[in-house]
This record gives structure tokens, C-alpha cells and sequence, in this order.
């Protein structure tokens, strides 16, 4: 590709003509997939683009995009982009405030919004954002009645844009030509794990050239397909969904809803698909459910093939040297169990899928690997246009995250903190110097907040954040998040929170997850009224005290974490939940609103108690507020001797 090419409006001129009839982007709507070409995509930018212009939009005003993924939305970065704006997606699952607080700080004027429940946050808000100026909506159904001073319909708009672009045929192109690569592209607000989020600033250049280095490590070719279910606002959508799609020009699909993901995954069958490892699990979870409700036979098949697969699948994808029989076992296993299991989840066509976000665990990567998906791991932040490293093939293992991407330096400064810099290195943070300065060096040098360091076969290890890596009171390492990955590889096991810096021993906080703990339940005739009730009963805790102990027996093989072992555990009353702060909107958990929430709790994991009464404050779907309470049983587990301490005896 050109690379002239260096904004995305000339990525889009570039890949109209290149790919004028190929498919750019579909929507799934009432059940029926449309389709817009490179050309045609083009077009509507450009009406949209006009439109904005006779509005008022000009270069350096923001856009804020509110909603699940829609062509309509991807279209409204590029057209703010073709007037030199700047686009801020924002997550559309948050509240009004949360929303309030990014439109706010980024001094959004322009407002592009998917249908009637994101114009009702925004109008919800308007008077507290006194920079907001329009709104405008792609779904019109519910809205017919609403007052109109505000509000412009995404088709209306377009067509005053195609009456402005034949008045003054040649303003967006003087617009574009004006555009340059080191322009502000996107601002990409962080998760706020540790408080309100952070705008990253990007330049066109940190995403096009991320996005092109990328697309040549992998090989990513333009008859890639793509279903893009991830939320705008995070930086690997914007990045798979937007800019490697732009660099290659393969083709996005957009859902209909969440609930009909998995539908729309079988339906598309795409070649390129990334998912955290939440989503993996989750799948895995569903393929366990299913085989436990099957007759004996199929069971008895599936397992014996599975085990096959367990010893050759890795093999035949590393391109190792495996025996006719072996390969012979394993192509009848593909007929028999592989193939449909793999048409099942979506996952026939896939020649490459990438996880990220935290460790993905070890039984599970084999498993997808085995089928014959070329499962990879990468390292990312928002901060470097998601790469850092990556996975070449052939070089693919389960507890490292991969080699520096290409163009990245990668580092382990004195303390342990993984470092890096390279093209894809934020600009800044909006209106904050000072957190851009203790984040950036003068050299480019990004501080991750991630402890690790580079393993034997030079692929680098991430241990925990930085900042949560503690110690025990015998001085002994504590890294909580490596724990709770190992508790969260179970099925039944949704999200874990550890505890342990300053203390003597490590406990633990666990949620249920409801469709694995619900299908047993169901399957054991355990009969329970709600999800307290389910995460209270003795054979739930007997369960997850199993996990537990079998997570304990791995610590203490671990020399530096044996310490590690959970001494006791309680299953939380209630699911953490992002609307009531205790987890982002990324779903990663805030441990200081936890361990404020939660306080009582813990005093009772400390105290040898056995139960402990809470009155929790929850936020319903509505917004209202409400309270849950409950008493919380408490179990001690059992922990081993270290094997260190095992083996000098």
C-alpha cells in the first residue's frame, strides 16, 4: 500500500478505488446482513462528513460516538477525521455520569449517538455539558416525539451533506489535503481502574503505523473477515475494527445484539477474531455445559478424541513432526468432533485469533490450539496502540506474551517494570502533563505499571501490575492477579480477588459463574431462588474449595510464589458489577473499591471467624439504588509444603 496513505481519508479514497466492489463493512439487521463496498462506504463518509460541515463541525472539534458497533458509528470517525476533528468513542454501557465525565473533560461538542437509549444519557446530561451543541442519532424508532433542537437524524444529515458537496464541490478535499500524519487522530479514554479515566491522544501516525506493522507480522491479507463485537471505545477494536480493516481492506461485520453473537459468529465465519480471554473461557465453559448434558456415548467420543487431540493438535499447528497414525487419528477426529465442535462456536474459518488483556490459562489455550485454531497471545496497552509484543508463529506458548512487535523496544527497568517505546506511543494525556510526564520519559520511554521479565527463550513474562505486587509480612512476593488467573482457568469460577500484601497468609474473595454453577445445579437437582442463595450453598463451597486446594497444590511448586497459597476463601453474595464501581467497564477489578466495600469481609477472613453478616449498597439496571444483605459462610482450605522445602528435606 501507498504510504502516502498516512490519515485515514486517504486510506479511504486509496481502498475505494483499490477495492471498489469488495465488501467494507455489514450490518446485521431484523436477521438480514447489508453490505456496503469500499465505494460505497466512501460515499456515505462523505454525505456524513458534508453534513457535519453545514452544522458547523470544524478542524480540532470533537465527535463523541456513543453505542454497540454499527457501520453508521465507524462512519462518523472517519467523516470527523475528513474535517480534521477528532473522535471520542465512549463506552456504551456507561451511565450517564460516567459519559458526562469523558464529554466533559474532552470538550465534545458533536455528539453521534447509536439510538433512543444513548440520546436519552446524553440529553440526560446536556445541561452539565455546556460544549455540546448537536446530537446526532442513527436509530430514529422511539424518538419521533422529542424535541427537535438538538437532535438530527444520521439520514437527514447525509442528505443535507450530498446538497452542501454539489454546492461546494471541492471543500472536503481542501478539507482532507489539509489533514497531515502527526495530526491528533482519536482520544481513547482509558478503563479508570485506579480512578477517573485518562484521555490518550493519538496521532494518525500511532495508529497507521501500529496497524500497518501489525498486518505484515501476521500476514493479514484483504479477503480477512472480522466480527466486530468489541466496544468502539477500546483501543483494540479501534485498531482491528478500523485501522488494520483501513490498512488491508477486509471486511468488518457488525452484530445485530450481544445476544446474537454467537449466531452471527457461525454465520460469518470469520477468517480473524480476536476475544479476551474471558471470552474464550466463557466458550469453553458452554462446550463443558453441553457435555455434560450429552448421552454417554457422544461423552465417551468426545473425550477419547479430545485426548488426541490434547497430544497431536498442538503439534500439526507448530508444524511439527508428527506419525501417520497419529495424523491419521487426528483427521478423524476433525471429522468427527473437531469440525462440528469448531462450526459450532464460529471457529471453521479462522486462520488467526489473538487474546490479550490479562493470562489466558494454559488448559485452555491448548484447548483451542489442539482444534487446530492458531490461537496467539499479544501485550498491549491503550498506550501504544494496543502492540507491544506478539507471538510469531511457531514460537507460541502459554505463559509468555511473545517478542517485542516490530519497531518496539522492550525493557525491564531496575525495579521490574516492563518499559517500552516505539511508533505506536500515545502523544499524550489530554489536559494532564503531569500524568503524561510521569508516564513518558524525554527518551519516548513508556513506564507499563506491569511487573515481568524476559524468560529463557527471550519471550517476555508479565507477572502482575507493578503497583499490586506486594509482600507478605515474611517479606515473600505476593501478586495477586497471577492467583486469580489460576482460580478463574475453572469453569465455575467468574472473577477472583486476592488479599495479602502486609499480611501473613493469602485469602481469597470469589464469584460464582451462574451458567456453569446453574447447569450443575440443575443436572445435581439442587434447587435454589436466586444467585445469593446458589453462592451460599454447601456443595457450591465444596466446589470451589476443591478449585482452591488445586490451585494451592501448584503454588507450592512455584519457589517464588508458594507462599501464595489461599488459607481461606468466601463466595460473595453478589456478582461484582461495573455499575456499582467494583469493576471497569473493561471488567478489570478496582481493588481500592473492593477492599473499601468489602472491608468488613475482609477483617473476618483475618479474624479465624467462620461467618460475617454485610449490608452491600447495589445499583439496579434501571440506575435505581438498592441494598442486598446477607450472611457469608467462611472456609478454611488446605495448603502443602513448598516442593523447595520438600525437596532439601
Amino acid at each position: 500500500m501507498d504510504n502516502k496513505s498516512d490519515t485515514f481519508p486517504r486510506l479511504l479514497i486509496e481502498n475505494a478505488e483499490r477495492f471498489a466492489k469488495k465488501p467494507a463493512i455489514r450490518e446485521k439487521d431484523l436477521g438480514v446482513w447489508q453490505t456496503w463496498t469500499w465505494s460505497e462506504m466512501r460515499d456515505e463518509i462523505f454525505a456524513l462528513a458534508n453534513g457535519l460541515a453545514t452544522l458547523g463541525f470544524k478542524r480540532g472539534d470533537k465527535l463523541a460516538i456513543v453505542g454497540t458497533n454499527r457501520p453508521r458509528l465507524y462512519w462518523g470517525m472517519c467523516a470527523a477525521q475528513c474535517l480534521g476533528g477528532i473522535p471520542v468513542p465512549v463506552y456504551q454501557d456507561s451511565v450517564a455520569d460516567e459519559i458526562q465525565y469523558v464529554l466533559d473533560h474532552a470538550e465534545v461538542s458533536f455528539v453521534l449517538a447509536e439510538d433512543q437509549e444513548q440520546v436519552d444519557k446524553m440529553l440526560e446530561i446536556h445541561d452539565r455539558c455546556p460544549n455540546m451543541k448537536h446530537i446526532i442519532y442513527d436509530d430514529p424508532r422511539g424518538l419521533r416525539d422529542y424535541d427537535r433542537t438538538h437532535l438530527h437524524d444520521f439520514a437527514v444529515l447525509q442528505e443535507a451533506g450530498r446538497k452542501h458537496a454539489k454546492v461546494n464541490p471541492d471543500f472536503l478535499m481542501q478539507e482532507i489535503n489539509q489533514c497531515k500524519h502527526d495530526d491528533i487522530g482519536i482520544f481513547l479514554y482509558t478503563s479508570g481502574t485506579t480512578g477517573k479515566p485518562k484521555g490518550v491522544v493519538m496521532t494518525n501516525d500511532n495508529i497507521i503505523i501500529t496497524a500497518r506493522n501489525s498486518v505484515k507480522f501476521d500476514n493479514l491479507r484483504s479477503d480477512e473477515e472480522i466480527l466486530s463485537y468489541l466496544p468502539m471505545a477500546w483501543v483494540g477494536d479501534h485498531i482491528f475494527s478500523y485501522g488494520q480493516a483501513y490498512i488491508t481492506g477486509f471486511c468488518v461485520n457488525c452484530p445485530e445484539s450481544e445476544a446474537t453473537i454467537p449466531t452471527d459468529l457461525r454465520e460469518i465465519g470469520p477468517t480473524y477474531y480476536f476475544a479476551p480471554p474471558r471470552v474464550f473461557e466463557n466458550i469453553l465453559t458452554t462446550v463443558t455445559i453441553r457435555m455434560q448434558d450429552a448421552g454417554p456415548l457422544k461423552q465417551k467420543m468426545f473425550n477419547y478424541f479430545m485426548a488426541i487431540a490434547k497430544e497431536t493438535g498442538v503439534k500439526i499447528l507448530n508444524g511439527e513432526t508428527v506419525e501417520g497414525k497419529e495424523k491419521f487419528m487426528y483427521w478423524l477426529g476433525n471429522i468427527l468432533v473437531y469440525g462440528p465442535l469448531k462450526n459450532t462456536m464460529g471457529f471453521s474459518r479462522i486462520r488467526l485469533a489473538y487474546t490479550a488483556g490479562e493470562a489466558i490459562g494454559p488448559e485452555i489455550f491448548d484447548f483451542f490450539r489442539s482444534l487446530g485454531i492458531n490461537v496467539k497471545q499479544l501485550y498491549g496497552q491503550t498506550e501504544a496502540a494496543v502492540f507491544i509484543t506478539q507471538q510469531p508463529d511457531g514460537e507460541i506458548f502459554a505463559d509468555t506474551v511473545g517478542v517485542p512487535s516490530p519497531d518496539v523496544e522492550v525493557k525491564i527497568n531496575d525495579n521490574g517494570e516492563v518499559m517500552y517505546r516505539g511508533p505506536g506511543v500515545f502523544h499524550s494525556y489530554y489536559k494532564n502533563p503531569e500524568s503524561t510526564a510521569d508516564t513518558k520519559d524525554a527518551e519516548g520511554w513508556v513506564f507499563t505499571g506491569d511487573a515481568g521479565f524476559f524468560a529463557e527463550n527471550g519471550h517476555l513474562k508479565i507477572i502482575d501490575r507493578a503497583k499490586d505486587v506486594g509482600k507478605f509480612s515474611d517479606g515473600s512476593m505476593f501478586a495477586p492477579k497471577y492467583i486469580e488467573n489460576k482460580l478463574k482457568f475453572f469453569p465455575h469460577i467468574k472473577e477472583a480477588v486476592t488479599f495479602g500484601d502486609g499480611r501473613d497468609t493469602c485469602t481469597a474473595f470469589i464469584n460464582i459463574d451462574l451458567e456453569a454453577v446453574g447447569n450443575w445445579a440443575e443436572r445435581n437437582n439442587v434447587a435454589y431462588a436466586s444467585y445469593q442463595e446458589l453462592a451460599g450453598h454447601p456443595d457450591v463451597y465444596k466446589m470451589m474449595l476443591e478449585s482452591i486446594e488445586q490451585v494451592n497444590a501448584d503454588l507450592a511448586s512455584d519457589p517464588m510464589l508458594s507462599h501464595s497459597q489461599m488459607h481461606r476463601f468466601l463466595i460473595l453474595h453478589k456478582e461484582l458489577d461495573p455499575d456499582d464501581g467494583e469493576l471497569t467497564r473493561t471488567r478489570k477489578v478496582r481493588r481500592r473499591i473492593v477492599a473499601e466495600k468489602y472491608a468488613v469481609l475482609i477483617d473476618a477472613l483475618y479474624s479465624g471467624a467462620d461467618s460475617c453478616y454485610i449490608n452491600t449498597e447495589v445499583t439496579f439496571e434501571d440506575g435505581r439504588k438498592g441494598a442486598i444483605e446477607a450472611t457469608l459462610n467462611i472456609s478454611d482450605a488446605k495448603t502443602f509444603e513448598p516442593v523447595a522445602k520438600r525437596e532439601a528435606a
